[in-house]
């Protein structure tokens, strides 16, 4: 309806460069417009619905929770947040999780708790944190700080202080920035908003070992890549090491706003009564809601299916790239895929949209692929062969 268009325009902040189209409604990989036309979803919100959208139990625990107890903050204990605490950390490496609203705050309660952690071993001036090149970690004034790319930077400096960025998949380059003053190494374990970087093996468990060696926290942002994006319920699990703060968001509510900061003995012990807080973190609604979706996501057999449709997926990218020399690299694992083309690719987003399949671009020329885990063959089908024709319109 072209009406809330002028009326985003008008009355909303223009902090997105909008596609022109009004969503009504979803169901499972499925969106509709407001003019009744169907959508194949191939970015889940990007990388937040990962059981696709209204998944019935989801809703159902959604619905009766709303009819129970909403909020009644931080102050008082509420049994769904102690429950959803209790089984992240008998799922993962932690000990206990701070409850937030989002992967930004997530982020920067990381950043918070290696700071004081720190402060409380060592006293002050041991605050500084190694952040890699084309990470992104948040909007806020901290997290924005710790993302590794200057159009993000742009027009908030001055920055916050303490921030080293280093070359992606290189300890050397990790050890070379350590200094007394480090605190913490921050990393994705496969970048997400930076092109769907791949580290090589061993590189966690080398940037863990260095970590270790120098009483240096490792923190791991799971945001986009954690919750079974990988096909594995964490991502760094398939690298056999484990970090000791990790942080969660996007896809941890299946579209609700919650976000978790996850940490291990010792380290989450730095954060006490005063030290932290958010208003609507882990509310009895969001913590509900984020019960259920772990419930299914964690299933062994819900996880091998991301495997297998992702190595499905992967193939039919790559008959792609074999069939277009414009595209350069196929890289990813799971659901988290990516095509690397040799040239802009926002307009074959644009393409691929007017066809009735939704993608995204990021890093300017990569074609970056996150669907509900629930996808099946048949929608990777008719996505290859939609992008297929796409390409295909493509000067050499």
């Amino acid at each position: 309806m072209e009406d809330t268009r002028e009326a985003c325009q008008q009355h909303i902040c223009t902090t997105y460069a909008r596609l022109p189209v009004t969503f009504v409604r979803g169901r499972g990989c499925r969106l509709w417009d407001d003019e009744g036309r169907e959508y194949l979803d191939g970015l889940a919100g990007i990388a937040v619905c990962n059981l696709g959208h209204c998944p019935p139990e989801v809703t159902r625990v959604l619905c009766e929770q709303a009819d129970t107890l909403v909020h009644v903050s931080n102050l008082f204990y509420t049994r769904p947040q102690v429950l959803l605490a209790a089984e992240l950390t008998r799922l993962s490496f932690a000990d206990k999780v701070f409850f937030c609203n989002s992967g930004a705050e997530a982020n920067e309660a990381a950043i918070k708790l290696a700071r004081k952690y720190s402060w409380d071993r060592y006293g002050a001036g041991r605050f500084h944190v190694v952040s890699m090149k084309d990470s992104f970690h948040g909007r806020t004034l901290a997290t924005l700080s710790a993302t590794g790319q200057s159009k993000v930077h742009k027009g908030f400096e001055p920055l916050v202080e303490g921030f080293t960025f280093v070359d992606f998949n290189s300890v050397r380059a990790v050890e070379a920035a350590l200094t007394d003053r480090t605190c913490a190494v921050m990393v994705e374990p496969i970048q997400a908003e930076g092109g769907v970087n791949v580290p090589d093996p061993g590189y966690l468990r080398d940037l863990k070992a260095l970590c270790r060696e120098r009483d240096v926290l490792l923190i791991f942002d799971e945001v986009q890549v954690g919750m079974g994006r990988t096909g594995s319920l964490f991502a760094h699990e398939q690298e056999d090491v484990t970090p000791d703060i990790m942080t969660l968001a996007k896809a941890l509510g299946n579209g609700l706003p919650v976000g978790a900061m996850l940490a291990a003995p010792g380290a989450a012990d730095a954060f006490v009564p005063g030290s932290h807080a958010t208003t609507f973190g882990g509310t009895p609604l969001v913590a509900s809601v984020a019960l259920e979706v772990l419930k299914t996501i964690s299933s062994p057999a819900f996880l091998e299916g991301v495997r297998s449709v992702g190595a499905y997926f992967a193939g039919r990218l790559r008959e792609l790239q074999a069939r277009h020399p414009l595209v350069r690299e196929v890289r990813g694992r799971g659901l988290i895929l990516a095509l690397d083309l040799d040239r802009p690719a926002q307009h074959l987003v644009e393409k691929c949209l007017q066809r009735g399949v939704i993608i995204n671009c990021t890093h300017e020329t990569v074609l970056r692929f996150v669907p509900p885990l629930i996808i099946e063959t048949e929608d990777v089908d008719r996505l290859i062969s939609v992008l297929d024709e796409a390409l295909g319109e493509e000067t050499p």
